[in-house]
């Protein structure tokens, strides 16, 4: 039978509160259980989160927590499928295949290598102690992506006629880019995998934002014409691509 446990089982508490951290048993297997009250919450939701691995559990502030918790439990079939469903997360180790630019490229690694990445004929190679290889990996694709997306900015600002903004490199579930009200841009470095055209589409639609901090007409007016590719091409992509990128270098559950 699936359950809930708190976190720390040496110690019994009546009653459950938000402050309480929480496990989730689905099919023998224990998953940590995030328990959020939001303000702008209408009712209780519940989803897996099988990148992280991991419940989460969302309410209004007037709901319980123990009315929570019991919702979460009548969903755990429900949870438990979608763990059973997820895509399995890609090591990034010796010999793994990951994307660069939309195309494969297989991880070498060798002790004569040197111990910065790469890129050499379909291979990225990295020397180093073998077990940092999925770190000095990561580390690497950041900044490669960084110097991408600082490329990308430059020629979409001058298009739009924008002053270059501050540029971060982050790694958002929800949001392969964003930018804020004080124009600065934020990436995902996941999308340096990605195709470029898919790619540019998301910093085109950022450096957009810098004139219209909204979807209005005049936001995708302006969005398509400093875009050359075909935008509807590269939304459809991320919709189907998007999750698998998120599952490079996920820990393994």
């Amino acid at each position: 039978m699936n359950s809930i446990f708190w976190t720390d089982r040496s110690k019994a508490r009546p009653v459950p509160t938000e402050r309480d951290e929480f496990e989730i048993e689905l099919e023998g297997r224990f998953y940590p259980l995030q328990v959020r009250k939001l303000a702008q919450a209408r009712s209780i939701a519940v989803s897996a989160d099988t990148v992280k691995g991991e419940v989460k559990l969302t309410m209004p502030r007037y709901a319980s927590t123990a009315q929570a918790l019991r919702f979460a439990q009548s969903k755990s079939d429900w949870l438990a499928e979608r763990f059973a469903d997820a895509l399995p997360a890609v090591p990034i180790i010796n010999g793994a295949e990951i994307a660069f630019a939309g195309e494969s490229h297989a991880i070498r690694w060798s002790a004569e290598y040197s111990r910065k990445p790469l890129k050499i004929d379909g291979e990225i190679r990295v020397g180093g102690p073998e077990n940092r290889i999925e770190s000095r990996v990561i580390s690497w694709m950041k900044d490669q992506s960084r110097d991408m997306y600082a490329e990308d900015l430059a020629f979409y600002c001058d298009r739009a006629e924008v002053d270059l903004p501050a540029l971060s490199v982050g790694d958002a579930r929800r949001r392969w880019g964003s930018c804020s009200g004080r124009k600065a841009i934020r990436l995902s470095w996941r999308l340096i995998m990605a195709p470029p055209m898919v790619r540019r589409s998301v910093v085109a639609h950022e450096v957009a934002h810098l004139r219209h901090m909204n979807h209005s007409p005049a936001f995708y007016a302006l969005l398509d014409r400093i875009f050359e590719g075909k935008r509807n091409e590269a939304d459809c992509w991320l919709k189907q691509h998007g999750a698998a990128l998120h599952l490079i270098g996920a820990p393994i559950r």
